[in-house]
């Protein structure tokens, strides 16, 4: 959660009320926010021989980012306290009549295609004031605007540009202008080479030609605004059209408190033709929606009525009252600082904060909304994972991702393209698939553990993915069941022991050729040979099973090859000449009794995999 830190003696002015520490902390936690620290309690530095005044630096929700300046905070406080109304935000025309305006043209479209605007119309600031200003900005691009990749702002003294504006994308060496606090002027190129910015150019031009920025790299020095600024445009630019609103409403309902008419904002004309965007911005209508009262009562455990409930939500900023269409739903007016209020839940969670954490009624697990259980894919999992732990396996967890050679090329197998999940942007080749097979990760913990005494025993019960066109998400888990032996034997019938032993706890008979395989109704699990190209050809064998009725293939175990060994590195015992017997030293290459080179065995490893959820 981002934390804010803010004067401690210019908050509680803003309150009306001195707090120690604990009771400001209580009150924090009361409104659902947290006080990290209290520097009053601690040295500050001191800068240009004066003391930094104490702060408060408190934890915001990562949803509240109406929240992320000192403004947010006293305003929010204020109206749960019951000290103040919830604004009421009105857009009002400039004092001339004509609205400012931007243009977007097509050519953005390729960039960030998306443009939002605002005017504060003479805006009061102090330094304290202008800092809140720049620090919001620089927490919403942190937060909401990704640094910058969805939503860019920029603010300008409107007294030094003049409207109308236009939002262009144009050749680098056809962009002149001066970069916020720099004197110098530069062109395009001079300029991404100067940020070491990525090659985009998309650009805000004046009706003069006036730079104002270079969204989403730096600002205009020439419209820059300081502490003497009274009126201020705001331009954003995205590329994602929801935030690029959020965002826009945010500041200016923060800041517009400093106008000279609280709460007044001049909207802008966004003249979009090209993509159907061309509207008037910011839209401060609140939002409007319904919430059940029972589902509130029911969720906090309460018996409040509908008047009741709206006087719960006054104190968090809505405007609610009882609907007319039905006696148990309330019409709510959502203020346009709370995009975070998407579902009828997030206003329950609001009346039970308003309500009081602490005043909500307790109960036993009786009137819980849950019973606890474990998911039989779960319970199935812990069977087969406590009889191999105590048949002398020992569990390991690898990570669910690996690279595409790991899953597919060092076991010999090939991808047709339908089969692993792969990720869009891995940041290295060793995360690129969800794992399909839990083998590579078997393999890839024996060989960081192959310096430990043979044999080594190892099994993991654990998800794989597969793509699945046929559901909504596009892709499905199994529950595997994996195991692998590394040690101076093949180890090819202790695997199979094992496999025995795992089939019989999970009551599956083992069907001899005797009863039947073919066309019989008996039900229980055989294996016959199969030619895997992960294993050696005879030394490998499918695992059918037949339930209900039904029979399919479950799994498969066998003695890998000597190059899926060799690609995850499964090669450690160097041979001296002293531990060769007389008889074998002529089959080595040895130059007056002396090892010419280091030679190494290779022990075998035999696996077996299985899929559990055919057993559920």
């Amino acid at each position: 959660m981002p934390t804010i830190g803010v004067d401690k003696a210019e908050l509680f002015r803003a309150l009306g009320q001195q707090y120690s520490t604990d009771e400001f902390d209580e009150l924090c936690f009361e409104f659902g926010i947290e006080l990290d620290e209290d520097t009053s309690n601690s040295e500050r530095p001191v800068v240009n021989g004066k003391q930094e005044p104490a702060q408060l630096k408190i934890e915001i929700p990562a949803n509240r980012y109406d929240m992320l300046c000192f403004e947010g905070i006293s305003l929010m406080l204020n109206i749960f306290r019951g000290k103040t109304e919830s604004p009421n935000y009105r857009l009002i025309a400039p004092p001339n009549g004509e609205l400012q305006s931007i243009t977007v043209h097509q050519e953005t479209s390729r960039i960030r295609p998306y443009a939002s605007g605002a005017v504060l119309h003479n805006i009061k600031f102090t330094q304290e004031r202008y800092e809140s200003f720049i620090a919001l900005q620089d927490k919403l691009h942190q937060n909401l605007a990704r640094q910058r990749t969805l939503v860019a702002i920029g603010t300008h003294d409107l007294d030094s540009i003049k409207g109308p504006f236009t939002y262009e994308a144009l050749p680098p060496d056809q962009i002149k202008f001066k970069p916020l606090n720099q004197s110098t002027e530069m062109n395009g190129v001079e300029l991404m080479k100067f940020y070491e910015a990525s090659d985009v150019y998309p650009v805000i031009y004046d009706s003069q030609r006036i730079v104002c920025s270079l969204p989403p790299v730096i600002n205009g020095n020439h419209s820059k605004i300081s502490t003497k600024t009274r009126n201020v445009f705001i331009e954003t630019t995205a590329t994602d059209k929801t935030k690029v609103e959020i965002v826009i409403n945010i500041l200016v309902a923060m800041f517009s408190q400093y106008t000279e008419e609280p709460f007044t904002v001049e909207p802008v004309k966004i003249i979009s033709s090209h993509n159907h965007e061309s509207r008037q911005t910011p839209d401060l209508t609140p939002r409007s929606t319904q919430a059940e009262i029972s589902y509130i009562n029911d969720c906090c455990g309460l018996s409040l009525s509908a008047s009741e409930i709206c006087e719960l939500l006054k104190r968090m900023s809505y405007h609610a009252s009882p609907s007319r269409s039905s006696p148990d739903l309330i019409d709510v007016h959502i203020p346009p600082t709370r995009a975070d209020v998407l579902h009828q839940a997030d206003i329950m969670e609001d009346v039970a904060i308003a309500y009081g954490f602490n005043n909500l009624p307790r109960s036993f697990p009786s009137k819980s909304g849950t019973v606890a259980q474990p998911l039989l894919v779960n319970k199935l999992g812990d069977i087969v994972r406590i009889e191999a732990a105590m048949a002398g396996w020992s569990e390991v967890m690898p990570l669910i991702l690996c690279s595409h050679d790991e899953n597919f090329a060092w076991l010999n197998r090939k991808d047709n393209g339908n089969i692993a999940v792969k990720l869009a942007n891995p940041k290295t080749a060793e995360y690129q698939v969800v794992r399909t097979s839990l083998l590579p990760g078997l393999l890839k913990t024996i060989r960081e553990n192959k310096h430990h005494s043979v044999p080594i025993k190892v099994f993991e019960v654990s998800d794989v993915a597969f793509k699945d066109e046929s559901l909504e998400r596009k892709s499905r888990n199994e529950r595997h069941f994996a195991a692998a032996w590394y040690s101076k034997t093949s180890g090819f019938e202790v695997v199979h022991g094992l496999l025995d032993r795992i089939m019989l706890m999970l009551k599956s008979a083992f069907i001899t050729a005797e009863e039947g395989l073919e066309g019989s109704d008996v039900e229980g699990y055989w294996i016959e040979e199969t030619d895997d190209p992960t294993f050696f050809p005879g030394h490998a064998a499918d695992v059918y099973l037949r339930m209900n009725g039904k029979t399919q293939v479950i799994g498969v175990f066998g003695i890998l090859k000597p190059n899926v060994l060799e690609n995850f590195e499964l090669r450690s015992v160097l041979i001296s000449p002293s531990s060769l017997a007389p008889s074998t030293k002529e089959y080595f290459d040895l130059k007056d009794g002396m090892l010419t080179a280091s030679l190494f065995l290779r022990y075998p490893v035999s696996t077996l995999e299985l899929n559990l959820e055919v057993f559920l």
